[in-house]
This record gives C-alpha cells, sequence and structure tokens, in this order.
C-alpha cells in the first residue's frame, strides 16, 4: 500500500470518529433529561465545595458543539448553618467530553457570573464557609474509587461581603466587580488564584498561591505566595503557612507605597494630621500569628528618611511597637503641616487643629539617629521615643548633641472638649544661644553660651485659641555673649555728652555681656517679665512689663546704665519698648533726657512756674546758636 493511499485511510478514520462523537453528543443531548443532568451537576458541586445548591432556575443544557449546563439564580448555603454564602444570576458547568460519550456526567469547571458572595466570621473566628474547607480536604485526598471532580472555578462581575464580628460589634467590608479564576490541578498539589476587584473605588490585581493545596486545608505547613498591587498600595508574601492551633505565616513581607498617608486613607479613612508620610517602603523577615505580626530585619524607607531594627504589629488592639536606628532622618516633613502663623500674615493662624489621625491607634515606636534635621533646626546623635495612647501624642528626647549642648524633654499634644492641648517641657543646656534661639524660636538677638527652660501648655481649637490660654514658665541664663542688633554703650555716650541730639540709627551693633538672665511667668497668653537683666563690662540694663501672646505686642520698661561714665556719677536712662514683636519700637525717657541738658533744663522749671514762654524762646536760642569753631571738644550741654 502507498503512502498515499495510507493517509487517506487515516484521514477517513479520523472522519468517522468524529463523525461518531459528534452523532453520539447530538443523540446524548436528546437521551439525557434535563433533570438527570441537573442533579448530577448538584451532586458534583456539593462534592466538592461542601456547600448545598439549590438550582430552582431555568436549566439549559448544551452537549454540542460542547457540553454544559447553565443555570440560572442560583442559591448555594451551608448545610451546617443554613446561612447563604452565594447567590448568582447564573452558573454554568462545563462537561467532560469523553464521560458523556458513555453516557457519565463529569464537571471539569464552573463559572459564576455576578455571584454575590458572603462570607460571615462568627466571634469563634468559624464561617459560613468552613464546610468549604473539610470537603475540598476530602476531595483532595487519594482515593482510587472516587471519580475525577472539577478542580476550576471562575467568578465574573462578582460582588464578595464579609461580616465580622469583633467583640460584638459587626464591622462589614465589601469587594465590587470581582473576577477571579481558581484552581486546584488534579495533577498537582497546588492551588492558584488570580484576579482583580475593587476595594474603596481603587482596582486591585492579585494572585495567591500554595504549594500544598491539601497540606494548608489540614493544617500543615504549606509554601505561599502573594501579592496585591494597587495605585495606593503594594504587598508581597513569600513563605510558608500553617494552621494547627492557629493560623501562622512566615516569610518574606515587602510593602510598598508612593504615598503612606492616601494608602491609610484609602485602607481605614483615616486622616493623618501634619504633614509627611509620603513614598513608604518596607521589606522585613515576618512572622503572623493571633492577630500579631512580628517583623526582623526590618527595612523601612518613609520619606527618604532610611532606618532599620524591629517593628511589632498588633491588629486586634491596632498597635505598633517597634525600634528603629537611623544614620540620617530629616523630620522636616512631619512640622511643615503645622502653620503657627496664618498665610502672608503675622497673626496666629486660626484654622481649627486636628488630631483625629490619632484615634484608634497605639504607637509606641524608639528612634535614635546620627543626625537630625528639623525645619532649620540641625541636631547629633539623638535618641526619641514616639507614644501615642488614646488619641494622645507624646514625643520625648531622651537626650540630644544640639548646639554644642545637649537638649532634653517632652512634648505632648491630645484631643479635648477644647479642640486639642498643647504641653511642652524642653531644656537647652549650654548650647550655642545663636544657633539654638534661630533655628528653633527664629531669634536672631542675642550670642554666647547658656541654658533655656521652656515650660508651657495650652489648649483650644487652633493656634489663635491655644496662645489664649497659654501658661507656663520660661528661663534663660547666658554668660560670655552680647546683645545683637544694638550698641547700648555706644547709645547711652552720645546721648550723655548731647540728651537733645536725637536717638540716631541704634538698630546695629553689638552690647557685649558677662551674664544675661531672664525669667519668665505666662497666664492666659499674658507673659509677665519677672526678672531682666544684663551685665557687662560697660553697661548693666534691667527691664520689666508685659508681653502678649495673642496679639503679638510688647509693653516693657527698663533701665540701661552706663557705668564707665566720665562723670562722677553713673549715667541711668529709663526707656520703654512697645509695639509689635516684628518691628518694636524702643524710646528712651525724654523727661529724663531733658533734665541732663543744660539748655532745656529751665524749660521744665519754667512749666512747673507756669511762666513757659520766656524759657522756651531762651532754649531755642541756645540749641539753634551755631557752636563756636575751637580747637577743644565743645563742653556737654
Amino acid at each position: 500500500m502507498t503512502a498515499a493511499a495510507g493517509l487517506k485511510r487515516l484521514v477517513i478514520i479520523i472522519a468517522a470518529a468524529t463523525a461518531a462523537a459528534v452523532l453520539a453528543l447530538v443523540t446524548l443531548s436528546f437521551a439525557i433529561p434535563a433533570s438527570a443532568v441537573r442533579d448530577a451537576v448538584a451532586r458534583e458541586i456539593h462534592t466538592v465545595t461542601g456547600l448545598d445548591p439549590v438550582l430552582s432556575g431555568d436549566v439549559a443544557v448544551s452537549l454540542f458543539p460542547s457540553g454544559r449546563v447553565t443555570f440560572h439564580n442560583v442559591l448555594l448555603s451551608s448545610d451546617r448553618s443554613g446561612d447563604p454564602g452565594l447567590v448568582a444570576d447564573e452558573l454554568t458547568a462545563h462537561l467532560r467530553y469523553f464521560p458523556l460519550l458513555s453516557g457519565r456526567i463529569e464537571v471539569s469547571d464552573v463559572s459564576l457570573v455576578r455571584p454575590t458572595i458572603t462570607v460571615t466570621v462568627g466571634p469563634d473566628g468559624g464561617s459560613n464557609w468552613s464546610g468549604l474547607i473539610s470537603s475540598l480536604a476530602r476531595a483532595l485526598e487519594p482515593d482510587p474509587n472516587r471519580t475525577a471532580s472539577f478542580s476550576e472555578i471562575g467568578i465574573h462581575q462578582g460582588v464578595v461581603v464579609v461580616r465580622s464580628n469583633y467583640g460584638g460589634a459587626v464591622v462589614t467590608d465589601r469587594l465590587d466587580e470581582v473576577d477571579f479564576q481558581l484552581a486546584w490541578p488534579s495533577i498537582s498539589r497546588s492551588f492558584g488564584a488570580t484576579g482583580r476587584f475593587v476595594w474603596h473605588d481603587q482596582p486591585v490585581e492579585t494572585s495567591f498561591a500554595l504549594s500544598d493545596f491539601l497540606a494548608a486545608l489540614t493544617g500543615e505547613k504549606s509554601g505561599v505566595k502573594m501579592r496585591l498591587s494597587s495605585a495606593p498600595l503594594k504587598v508581597t508574601f513569600d513563605g510558608g503557612a500553617s494552621d494547627q492551633a492557629s493560623l501562622k505565616l512566615d516569610g518574606m513581607l515587602s510593602v510598598e507605597s508612593p504615598s503612606l498617608r492616601e494608602a491609610l486613607r484609602w485602607a481605614d479613612a483615616r486622616q493623618l494630621p501634619f504633614g509627611g508620610f509620603g513614598r513608604f517602603a518596607l521589606r522585613a523577615q515576618s512572622s503572623m500569628a493571633d492577630g500579631i505580626v512580628s517583623m526582623s530585619g526590618v527595612n523601612v524607607e518613609l520619606d527618604g528618611n532610611v532606618a532599620e531594627g524591629a517593628i511589632t504589629v498588633s491588629t486586634d488592639r491596632h498597635t505598633i511597637q517597634g525600634t528603629l536606628a537611623a544614620d540620617a532622618l530629616d523630620l522636616t516633613p512631619y512640622v511643615s503641616g503645622i502653620h503657627l502663623l496664618a498665610e502672608h500674615d503675622r497673626n496666629w493662624d486660626q484654622l481649627p487643629l486636628g488630631v483625629d489621625g490619632f484615634d484608634n491607634v497605639n504607637l509606641d515606636l524608639r528612634l535614635s539617629a546620627a543626625n537630625v534635621k528639623i525645619s532649620n533646626a540641625q541636631l547629633g546623635r539623638t535618641a526619641v521615643a514616639a507614644n501615642i495612647r488614646n488619641g494622645k501624642l507624646d514625643v520625648t528626647i531622651g537626650e540630644s548633641q544640639a548646639f554644642g549642648g545637649v537638649a532634653k524633654g517632652s512634648f505632648g499634644l491630645a484631643r479635648d472638649d477644647a479642640g486639642v492641648t498643647v504641653v511642652s517641657h524642653v531644656q537647652f543646656v549650654e548650647v550655642d544661644l545663636e544657633k539654638c534661639l534661630s533655628q528653633v524660636f527664629g531669634i536672631r538677638k542675642l550670642e554666647g553660651r547658656g541654658s533655656l527652660a521652656l515650660n508651657v501648655e495650652g489648649s483650644g481649637s487652633s493656634v489663635l485659641a491655644v496662645t489664649n490660654t497659654l501658661a507656663g514658665t520660661a528661663n534663660l541664663t547666658a554668660h560670655d555673649g552680647a546683645l545683637a542688633g544694638i550698641n547700648v554703650e555706644q547709645l547711652l555716650r552720645r546721648l550723655e555728652r548731647r540728651p537733645l541730639s536725637g536717638n540716631g540709627d541704634f538698630r546695629s551693633g553689638r552690647t557685649p555681656f558677662d551674664k544675661f538672665t531672664l525669667n519668665l511667668k505666662i497666664d492666659q497668653g499674658q507673659v509677665a517679665v519677672e526678672d531682666m537683666h544684663v551685665e557687662g563690662p560697660a553697661v548693666r540694663v534691667a527691664v520689666a512689663g508685659q508681653v502678649s501672646v495673642p496679639t503679638r505686642d510688647l509693653d516693657l520698661k527698663g533701665v540701661a546704665t552706663l557705668m564707665s561714665s566720665a562723670s562722677a556719677s553713673e549715667f541711668d536712662l529709663p526707656f520703654v519698648v512697645q509695639g509689635q514683636w516684628d518691628d518694636p519700637i524702643m524710646l528712651p525717657d525724654a523727661q529724663s533726657l531733658i533734665r541732663r541738658s543744660g539748655a532745656a533744663a529751665p524749660l521744665l522749671d519754667a512749666i512747673k512756674a507756669h511762666n513757659a514762654g520766656a524759657a522756651v524762646r531762651s532754649v531755642i536760642d541756645k540749641l539753634m546758636a551755631a557752636p563756636a569753631v575751637t580747637n577743644t571738644p565743645a563742653p556737654a550741654q
């Protein structure tokens, strides 16, 4: 027989077999009752899933060109609780081809169209889907007498509703537009699920795989790989899982987000206060059990800051504990959202203060860094503890190498009926005051070394409201420094020689001092200057008065003394300081200067004697007279 004849015979045999199969399927489509198909599919669904299907709607059976059965208005419920686990518009079961030829109904895979899947988790951790796990475990156990069951389920345009009971409170969550493909191939021990869903208006792509599906269902250890990807957050996990006494996972956890602030808002509608919390990345070896996630070898990045250490998260108590260390930290982003002054204004900000983001979160974080930057302030080696409890934030600086000295203290922020309460206890010991005051408080008027203690608290709904309730104390001592921007000695010497010569421009130069002391007491936003004195080699200055924090103005009186006076007695000059903090006005006492003027003294006496006319003309003549030309200094007036 030639090759052509053999090929022709093979084609005829294949065509005959195909025609026989088609004829058989067509015959079966009429021979097999729809009720028998429905009952067979229902039995197999129950065998695989452990759920009782209620197939009350219309049934469409098609055995050609491929076998499939479509049920409408399908309900699946647990035979244990009767709680409906799934309601679908359509359930389509695809039938295996070759068993059909022998008259057997075997399902190869199932597709659900527009299902609503409800998962109800009770206080004991059990759910209305618990029967599914035991049924799948039985179906996957080796049994030579059992025929193969379907091992693929497709979900299209579905909705998943999860109801959890925590301490008597029912929490409901929802996934929309669920499209998933689940497969546990009979020729392998693995399980895989891939697909997408929409949660909180964000599409999420996800995949999940178990290397040993049967081991996982029976509580034994199995390899686990999980990936979740969305615009706000990406999470991957690669490790193992077991479920003996409780579910436990161990493996490498990786989390990334372009904005941690937006990711938290997306996850639970939490709005963090203030600023920062942008780009975030975390990678750690993680162990998860009983609602506690323990992470070691943590490498975390937030807003460009990189740190290493260990973190523990308790999902039940919403608690985060950790110890982290970094080479350098820039905390500027987190204080940038705090606006003390109104925009384009010199007044305190009146926008509402909010710390709602601290609710339902407990934080206990220990952080150390070799260098720390906070806005314009540069600190050396620093240890910080941040604690959040019951909506209150406490930040404690154990000890910081700052401005050539040491900084330590605490800062507290809590919500109350008035809005927020702010508490600050800060100490700077033997620091460079020029750097400290300029970088921390924006004050550039004091040089030298010294110590500063600030203990204040206040409450209110805005920064302005807080300033109206501010109370506490402030103390500053300095030595071997200078007052910048004013030369008190030069001013006093000029006024000593010519009391009525005018102030001139005295806002320049320096006033050296040996000792500087400032003690303030604050009550309801009003600052009482209890003691302020400057002791220098040539001058002494003493100041007292009031400062208003809410209105940001000064009302001070003082006396400046020139100690190295050419006259027999010291030259004392009373003065006042008034006006706004940003641009105060300092005025010497006019009567004191007039009394020291030889030309103007008769004016005061004449005013007292009510005969000022002639005296005024005499004073004017003397002040306007041209000085005589001489080689010797003119005598003081």
